[in-house]
């Protein structure tokens, strides 16, 4: 009875894994990466599934169960585990209904700047010349003002408002991503598969929409994902002064600003919010960070 050997002959050259699998596969070996990668997933999970997790309504309040500790310790109790703020209201509840407008505020403000910045450097890059020049001039300007100085202007001149907050932090921050885009682009344009694509007739705009802009969206994507944390950052310190979203929307920016006077006392109520905005942001960095490395072809061989 013969066998047949389903090896390679020896000295064959072993296939080459595809840029995908060589992706998922660095990405992998990053624990640390796939950690924050979980705790992503379950922010999400809380933030898309609030109204069924939750155990109670976020703004209900109870006078007579105000500043409960948490059921740990002495006097907490088993219906409120992260226990209750000065107006009797839910802790855990409020945390997980902050979660939705953090990440909303994040991922939208992240995307409204990403397409507005992939524009400009797109444009500023490929066409070169005086409209290079215009554009890398208003992105100094915007550059000389502190981002979060513009944005409490801007805010304070449009008033308070979910929306309102996107439209400032997108506005914000497309400068970031102009400026990588440009330069990856100023790269780019004299490949030979753009000098063909010009010579044989392709429109500028179908040059940069079909040829350079799929070449951009690795480090677009590094970008996008560290931004989603300084917008959130960014929210969260706009509705600590009080210039967010409404008041009657939970935001954990708002949260620490009611918990600011009963650190002394119930330190649970700025504590909860404040471990929740540290550890989503960290998240969010440590999983940008994760993509920059899995973007870096040097990555592929280790």
């Amino acid at each position: 009875m013969t066998t047949t050997s389903t090896t390679a002959p020896a000295g064959a050259p072993a296939r080459a894994a595809s840029p995908r699998a060589a992706a998922v596969r660095t990405l992998l070996r990053n624990r640390l990466a796939v950690a924050a990668l979980v705790v992503l997933a379950l922010l999400l999970v809380a933030a898309v599934f609030a109204p069924l997790i939750a155990p109670a309504d976020p703004n209900a309040q109870d006078l007579l169960a105000r500043l409960r500790p948490p059921a740990w310790e002495r006097g907490g109790s088993g219906a409120h585990l992260l226990g209750t703020d000065q107006l009797g209201r839910d802790m855990l509840s409020r945390v997980i209904y902050g979660t939705r407008v953090s990440l909303l505020v994040g991922a939208s403000a992240a995307l409204l700047a990403g397409v507005i910045g992939t524009v400009v450097g797109l444009a500023s890059g490929y066409l070169g010349g005086w409209p290079d020049r215009v554009l890398m001039r208003l992105a100094d300007v915007q550059l000389a003002f502190p981002a979060i100085l513009l944005a409490l202007a801007i805010v304070g001149f449009l008033g308070s408002g979910l929306w309102y907050v996107i439209l400032v932090l997108g506005i914000t921050g497309w400068v970031s991503y102009a400026r990588v885009v440009r330069s990856e682009v100023l790269s780019l344009r004299s490949r030979d598969f753009v000098v063909e694509a010009r010579a044989i007739g392709v429109t500028d705009t179908a040059i940069m929409r079909r040829h350079l802009l799929p070449n951009v969206m690795a480090p677009l994507a590094t970008i996008g994902t560290l931004h989603i944390a300084a917008a959130i950052v960014a929210e969260a310190s706009l509705s600590y002064l009080g210039l967010g979203v409404p008041k009657e929307t939970v935001t954990w920016g708002s949260m620490l600003a009611d918990g600011q006077l009963y650190l002394g006392t119930s330190w649970w109520v700025a504590v909860f919010p404040g471990v929740a905005l540290m550890v989503t942001s960290l998240a969010v960095n440590i999983t940008g960070d994760a993509l920059r490395d899995v973007a870096d072809p040097k990555a592929y061989r280790r």
